[in-house]
């Protein structure tokens, strides 16, 4: 099981904080597209990975990182400074 952090608009799209998931995923990558296959709600969260930043385990991750031993992912748009 791992824990799914949603932040900003990517919990406004999904219209959830964070949720617990079963998944056979290997990577991020992996994890979005099955999350993608979900609803439209999270497809239209997860269309333009441009925009989107990801940790795992609070640590800044790539799309393509391995899920291997992973607790918590956290989805989020990048920061802005100011």
């Amino acid at each position: 099981m791992i824990d799914v952090l949603y932040f900003a608009w990517v919990r406004e799209r999904i219209g959830l904080p964070r949720e617990r998931i079963e998944t056979g995923a290997v990577t991020v990558a992996q994890l979005v597209e099955e999350l993608r296959g979900r609803e439209e709600r999270y497809a239209a969260a997860f269309a333009d990975l441009s925009s989107l930043r990801v940790a795992l385990d609070q640590e800044l991750a790539s799309f393509d990182a391995p899920l291997a031993g992973v607790r918590e992912v956290a989805f989020f748009p990048p920061m802005t400074g100011g």
